[in-house]
């Protein structure tokens, strides 16, 4: 009898071994690859954005019953890391699909990885243009507006400027190369007119803003497009400001109205610059309040736009997967074409023709508040009225 209780014990044991094998089965695990260590003012509230989706999506039930698990890597800011992370994530983790990243040379080297692979890869941040045009590929999909989506929306406002000779300092690599020739091009289109008397291209990260500034001055353009960000746009603006440099020019940026890049700045803030970004504290619609009411009570912080774009990408990454049924790459594929879903921001689609998806961005003016950095007359631009005609996407985009 010993025996046989002992016997039934173990196979019961061995059934509840078997059971938590099938349970950890039916989890649905996703990759996120990031440069936590290298741009924490921007990847840090990324991640509590995507961990509060994550939260989300689980107590609602899931993803068509089976739980969502983020596996997070940090590339450390280099492209070589960042295909490291994703070959494990893959092989060792069994992902059903790649996320994440933030510099645009990283995400086109993650999106060429998923290309080899046949990877499902939903790019979150990087801007260049190549991601779903040049080098774009079946398998990579992108969430924010791109450099031309976030141009068009700057040049609306720019080309109404006076100013015609122009000046642009960018940081030397993907993003922002990408930033400045899409800006230029479509700035020329409207403005004819238009000079360009001078470029500045300082290192991403090591910029020496007494050069770049004295440079610039030098040429003496009536604006400037700016398109650096974190630590470089401080020390540019902090030089700029003791040499006069901003004082009767138009300025026009990238990017500098999300809170991540605005907040450093403080009392040394520019004012009247038209710039992208994301005034939280002034939205009113309904989908951003459940957000942020959401957000706040979570980390008891307010959102920066990384946590919009963290929370969203894994938002999306869970819509893909149920509405696939399946984490069959190209089912994810065939479900994300045309996807359309809710965001913080409204309703955005990823579009078929190039996988980029509609959320778009606020365009406002600088100002200062209480000593700090805000943005003023902001109104939102929805991404799909600044995207150019199918016809012109097809000679951009090779065919898969």
């Amino acid at each position: 009898m010993r025996a046989r209780d002992h016997f039934v014990g173990a196979a019961f044991a061995l059934l509840a071994v078997g059971m938590a094998h099938s349970a950890m089965a039916q989890d649905i695990k996703i990759g996120e690859i990031n440069s936590y260590s290298l741009l924490p003012s921007f990847t840090e509230p990324y991640r509590k954005g995507w961990q509060l989706a994550v939260e989300e999506i689980n107590a609602a039930g899931g993803i068509n019953g089976k739980k969502l698990v983020v596996i997070s890597k940090d590339d450390g800011g280099k492209p070589a890391d960042a295909q490291t992370a994703a070959n494990e994530l893959v092989s060792s983790e069994g992902v059903a699909m790649l996320t994440g990243t933030f510099l645009s040379n990283i995400g086109l080297a993650v999106s060429d990885f998923a290309n080899q692979k046949k990877v499902f890869f939903l790019a979150a941040e990087p801007l260049t243009d190549a991601v779903t045009w040049a080098k774009g590929n079946k398998y990579t999909f992108r969430l924010r507006p791109s450099n031309y989506m976030q141009a068009a929306m700057l040049v609306e406002a720019a080309a109404k400027l006076p100013a015609k000779r122009w000046a642009t300092i960018a940081p030397n690599y993907e993003y922002g190369q990408s930033a400045v020739s899409v800006f230029k091009k479509l700035m020329s289109e409207k403005r004819p007119d238009i000079q360009w008397v001078d470029e500045q291209w300082p290192p991403q990260g090591k910029i020496d803003a007494g050069p770049v500034v004295q440079a610039v001055a030098a040429a003496n353009p009536e604006a400037i497009l700016n398109v650096t960000f974190g630590p470089d746009l401080v020390k540019l603006v902090r030089e700029g400001n003791t040499r006069g440099l901003f004082k009767g020019r138009e300025v026009v940026s990238f990017l500098t109205g999300e809170p991540e890049y605005l907040d450093p700045l403080k009392d040394e803030t520019p004012e009247g610059w038209i710039v992208t970004g994301y005034p939280w504290y002034s939205i009113k619609t309904p989908e951003h309040d459940a957000f942020l009411k959401a957000y706040q009570a979570k980390y008891n912080d307010y959102p920066r736009l990384g946590s919009i774009v963290g929370y969203q990408t894994i938002k999306a990454a869970a819509a893909i997967i149920a509405k696939a049924g399946s984490t069959d790459t190209d089912k994810m594929i065939a479900a994300a074409e045309g996807l359309s879903m809710p965001s913080p921001f409204g309703e955005i689609t990823f579009r078929k023709i190039d996988h980029q998806s509609t959320l778009g961005a606020y365009v406002g003016k600088t100002a200062q508040k209480d000593g700090k950095g805000v943005m003023v007359d902001s109104v939102y631009k929805k991404g799909s009225d600044y995207l150019p005609s199918d016809a012109e996407v097809e000679k951009l985009r090779p065919k898969d």
